[in-house]
């Protein structure tokens, strides 16, 4: 690789994810993105952030406990400098967020929409927030008086919390004045009110007229302060809002004795009382009231201690009410068909015949639960094996493979119980699956199985054929709306067989198998993409058509971003879309002067991984459930597929395309982090989920 004067090669993958969320934020600033979506993009950004603090900076803030403090990443960032680095930088995203939030409320005031707190409510919402706070939030309420204990209580992960300065009533007060009481009383005590989160943060008060009005819950407890300690001597004075952030990596139990289940159902219960990785307070609080919470929670690196607005948990605007203003969010989008794979017939049939692919949310995630169904009931087919990642609250999937179990099908399902803050649900739904008769896998030890991949094996004519789907998304009914992801339906023999060993190494991981067609993580992903770019390079060498189109989530892996730099000074020109983590830069000279990137972030999450290697103008197209991280690499199985059938080729090769051509809610991906969009001074806006929207609707036609 050609040295360059960058101080660095690589952006640190927390300084590119933090502007990942900066681009998140964009969209809440965004003047033509619906009111009541930019308010749900605020929350999507403070979500993220949640779990930046819970998992990212944990992990660095470990290394610094550790003793580690001047280590250099790989990136070349020392760990004390990217700490403060961060901290920095997340202030100031939190201080924009604010501003923006503010300005969307103002915005929403010009519709008639009013987000008010306690001292702002009128006389018949005053009685209204008295009767929802007696029926609603007051049976629910954790009220601790954090001066009668001899042990600060643990603070909850990522909870929102009232701090109340309480003050002796002034009666009293006179009383020990006089020492007609002679047992002293502390003047000042403080308490601790948990934010119910049972009920929605937002409440609809009664309307006056054509105006309506939110209050939030926390307010809704601050007006009735007085009611909750009447039954002591003291007067509540003042309450302002805390949350405190935890480490959420797990740590496994080593019992032998201990099932799989059993350890990581521990290790979910142990992130209660993980180490404090952030401490977000009202910047209204009185010095004395922050310094008593900081001299009882404990944490360790001032780095840690951010101060903030009057509420927190800003995530909870993502289900914020849409009170019947429908003008006010993203027109509906109603999902359209495959052409010619028809849900009323058949899907195995037809899969028979011919490959399909499904593009969701574009496409209708129903084709997957049809197919589900449909072998449930064939009585042609003997089993139906698949991954399970991340799943929807009431899965119709899991639906689907009970019905199969009791419709007499062997139904082998691989569940993920490691996915991250889905745990819980996940070992739900293993439980339920086991209870059914449904045969759980629980992975490879050291390895998280991120696939997504299904067989169903099915007797014709005394022989077993495979059908199957292969996708770059979770088999989830609720986030299929909003994620971009495709699917590939498929009865190609050898992929089937593939996908077939996939699951006998899950089952029997001691063997390691060859495959003909994937490319199949931790053991031949990274030496296969490894093997197409050099294709590439070998080509631009000899001066043959060379070209790399790569969409993913992220791009962090340093020895794929060193392939990448040797293909661009080889001369291979490489496209990529990256939505997420960007550690490759572009555009420099010597370097990666042939590598352009680019980062989408609208209405939809682009969650597809979809790989085109040029190869002479004979591409091969891929996709897959990796992206081209170290985890998906090398520490997780990952499934990658080649797509064989011409018209899903050209579809997906269409599909980059019109990514690509984008200039509306395209970013450039750069190596100063500024997050600038494409000019479209000089042309036509090209809203590339619009277009890609439309381009599926002609498909139709």
């Amino acid at each position: 690789m050609s040295t360059s004067p960058l101080k660095y090669h690589y952006i640190d993958r927390e300084k590119s994810w933090l502007s990942f969320n900066e681009r998140v934020l964009q969209e809440a600033a965004d003047s033509t993105v619906p009111l009541l979506e930019r308010l749900r993009f605020i929350g999507i950004f403070s979500n993220n952030l949640d779990e930046f603090f819970r998992v990212r900076y944990a992990t660095i803030r470990r290394m610094t406990l550790m003793g580690e403090s001047n280590r250099k990443l790989g990136s070349g960032e020392i760990v004390k400098n990217l700490l403060q680095d961060i901290t920095k930088r997340v202030i100031e995203l939190q201080n924009e967020s604010l501003r923006i939030l503010t300005e969307v409320e103002s915005k929403l005031e010009e519709q008639n929409i009013f987000i008010v707190n306690e001292k702002e409510i009128n006389e018949k919402q005053q009685v209204f927030v008295k009767e929802f706070f007696l029926h609603n939030v007051s049976p629910d309420l954790v009220t601790i008086i954090l001066s009668d204990l001899a042990q600060f209580p643990l603070l909850r992960d990522t909870h929102g919390y009232l701090v109340v300065k309480l003050m002796l009533d002034d009666k009293l007060v006179e009383k020990h004045q006089s020492g007609k009481i002679r047992k002293a009383v502390s003047p000042v005590r403080y308490a601790i009110i948990e934010i119910p989160n049972i009920i929605n943060r937002f409440v609809e008060l009664p309307s006056d007229g054509d105006k309506k009005y939110i209050i939030m819950v926390d307010d809704i407890i601050r007006y009735n302060l007085d009611s909750i300690f009447n039954i002591i001597d003291y007067t509540a004075e003042a309450a302002h809002m805390i949350k405190i952030t935890r480490d959420a990596e797990l740590d496994f139990d080593t019992d032998l004795h201990k099932s799989f289940v059993e350890k990581i159902s521990s290790g979910v219960k142990d992130r209660r009382d993980g180490a404090v990785v952030r401490f977000v307070y009202d910047s209204e609080m009185e010095d004395e009231t922050l310094k008593f919470l900081l001299e009882n929670i404990e944490i360790e690196l001032n780095d840690s201690i951010i101060p903030g607005g009057r509420y927190h948990n800003r995530r909870d605007y993502m289900g914020f009410p849409n009170m019947g203003r429908t003008d006010l969010v993203y027109p509906k989008l109603v999902p359209v068909g495959v052409p010619d794979l028809s849900l009323e017939d058949s899907i195995i049939q037809q899969v028979q015949k011919k490959d399909y692919m499904v593009y969701t949310p574009y496409q209708s995630f129903s084709y997957l639960v049809k197919f589900l169904r449909e072998a449930a009931l064939d009585p042609q087919v003997l089993s139906i094996k698949i991954t399970l990642y991340r799943l929807a609250k009431n899965s119709q999937i899991i639906s689907s493979l009970i019905n199969a179990v009791k419709n007499g099908k062997k139904v082998v399902a691989q569940i993920e119980l490691q996915a991250r803050f889905d745990e819980a649900s996940n070992i739900y739904y293993s439980e339920l699956m086991q209870s059914e008769g449904v045969q759980l896998i629980f992975g490879v030890k050291g390895l998280k199985v991120h696939s997504k991949i299904c067989v169903v094996e099915r007797l014709e004519n005394r022989k077993v054929k495979r059908y199957g789907f292969i996708s770059t998304g979770n088999f989830n009914e609720s986030t299929s709306k909003i994620y971009t992801d495709v699917t590939l339906f498929t009865s190609h023999n050898q992929i089937m067989k593939d996908v077939s060993k996939v699951f006998e190494f899950l089952q029997v991981n001691y063997r390691v198998h060859k495959y003909k067609h994937l490319l199949v993580s931790p053991h031949y992903t990274r030496k296969g993409f490894y093997k197409l770019i050099e294709r590439e390079i070998n080509n631009a060498k000899q001066g043959l058509p060379a070209y790399i189109r790569l969409k993913m989530n992220s791009l962090s892996d340093l020895k794929m971003i060193d392939k990448l730099y040797d293909a661009s000074c080889a001369g291979v020109k490489i496209q990529l879309i990256i939505r997420g983590i960007c550690s490759l830069i572009p555009g420099v000279p010597g370097m990666s002067e042939n590598i352009e990137a680019i980062s989408i972030v609208d209405r939809f999450l682009e969650h597809s991984r979809v790989y085109i290697f040029g190869n002479n103008n004979q591409p091969a197209v891929y996709i897959s459930s990796a992206d081209f991280m170290t985890r998906n690499l090398d520490e997780r199985v990952e499934v990658s597929c080649p797509i064989y059938d011409e018209d899903i080729k050209q579809e997906l090769i269409d599909t980059f395309d019109i990514g690509w051509k984008g200039n509306y809610k395209t970013r450039i991906q750069s190596g100063d982090l500024a997050n600038k969009y494409r000019d479209i001074s000089e042309g036509e806006v090209f809203h590339s989920q619009k277009e890609m929207y439309k381009y599926y609707q002609n498909k139709l036609k």
